[in-house]
């Protein structure tokens, strides 16, 4: 079976073409219009299967080595967060691998979006749980640096 999830430079060059598809249709990507309905169905199903998505709404797979942050016990949109285990484990759940080791990882792989990992993320923006991170970008909502963040 292929392990898409082991595969960031596979995943990077889909989110590229994806990228690329929808860009012409974003004029009918409105947030809470009838195609968020489609786009929340089809990211909830296949990114919730290749990532174990959280569904934010602020998708950064492509700054975070194709990993999810939100699968990090901390919900960490920038880590690690220092209580990594010597042996690369969570603090929270020893059972489980870093994800942002997992993310460094991964990034080193990737060809165009791999240093995107050396950037802050903005904060989580819990209002967009649960929308679709497609339509959040390509409107400008994803992107949006809280007020007062980072001043």
């Amino acid at each position: 079976m292929l392990r898409l999830h082991n595969r960031p430079r596979l995943l990077e060059g889909a989110y590229r073409r994806s990228r690329r598809i929808l860009r012409p249709f974003r004029r009918w990507m409105v947030p809470g219009s009838k195609v968020e309905i489609v786009f929340v169905a089809v990211e909830r199903m296949l990114k919730g299967f290749i990532f174990d998505c959280r569904m934010c709404g602020q998708c950064v797979l492509h700054s975070a080595g194709m990993t999810c942050p939100m699968n990090c016990p901390k919900e960490m949109r920038n880590g690690p967060c220092g209580g990594v285990g010597a042996d690369g484990s969570c603090e929270i759940v020893p059972d489980m691998e870093c994800e942002w080791l997992r993310a460094w990882e991964r990034s080193r792989e990737m060809r165009f979006y791999g240093d995107e990992i050396l950037h802050a993320q903005a904060p989580l923006n819990h209002r967009l749980q649960g929308s679709s991170a497609w339509i959040n970008d390509f409107v400008g909502v994803a992107g949006k640096t809280p007020d007062g963040w980072g001043e």
